[in-house]
């Protein structure tokens, strides 16, 4: 449950409403605090959501490490193609054509930073299998606004998730945070109770 800094027991380096609403899930009091940190990176997918979620972490980290950080930076990949948030609506309208009737990957870095030093990390890869699209299934979705902040250009958990025909791997990882990872990283550290 999302508290303030004084009441948190771990802070969450996002301000994604989806990756808040996940973290919710674990009973953990929690603050959020964005991080500022440069969002570019090189490499394939894999390289740069790993890159991306430990430096988020690590600039939160700083100002607050008297608490662990939770950061996380999901990329949608289309064969070694990134598809990051779309510039506008004829990327996004491009996105989705590119994604039409085939199987794409969704990679999530989650970046645990402990006090003491520890520093946790994982990815996690999930495949998914989109829809054949017409032109004008892709207008109408476009027209909603939803694809504009989301990687890949759409969202899974909201209007995009009717596109998607199949997923193979952490469903919750495809909306920006996978839990189980997440639960494996909050055992480790302590946070969580493990089985």
């Amino acid at each position: 449950m999302e508290t303030s800094l004084g009441q948190a027991r771990l802070v969450l380096a996002s301000g994604s409403p989806r990756r808040r609403d996940l973290l919710a899930h674990f009973g953990i009091p929690f603050a959020v605090v964005p991080s500022g940190a440069d969002e570019t990176a090189n490499g394939t997918g894999r390289t740069q959501v790993a890159a991306l979620a430990r430096r988020k972490g690590a600039d939160v980290f700083t100002r607050h490490a008297h608490l662990p950080v939770l950061a996380a930076d999901t990329l949608v990949c289309l064969d070694d193609q990134v598809l990051g948030k779309p510039t506008d609506e004829a990327d996004a309208r491009r996105m989705l054509r590119a994604l039409s009737g085939r199987w794409h990957s969704v990679h999530t870095g989650v970046c645990l930073h402990v006090p003491g030093g520890a520093v946790l990390e994982r990815v996690e890869t999930t495949r998914v299998r989109f829809a054949k699209l017409d032109e004008a299934a892709i207008a109408r979705y476009v027209a909603t606004g939803e694809p504009m902040d989301k990687a890949g250009a759409y969202a899974v958990q909201d209007i995009g998730g009717i596109f998607v025909e199949r997923i193979e791997g952490s469903p919750s990882n495809v909306i920006g945070l996978p839990l189980a990872t997440v639960a494996a990283l909050l055992t480790a550290a302590g946070l969580i109770q493990g089985e």
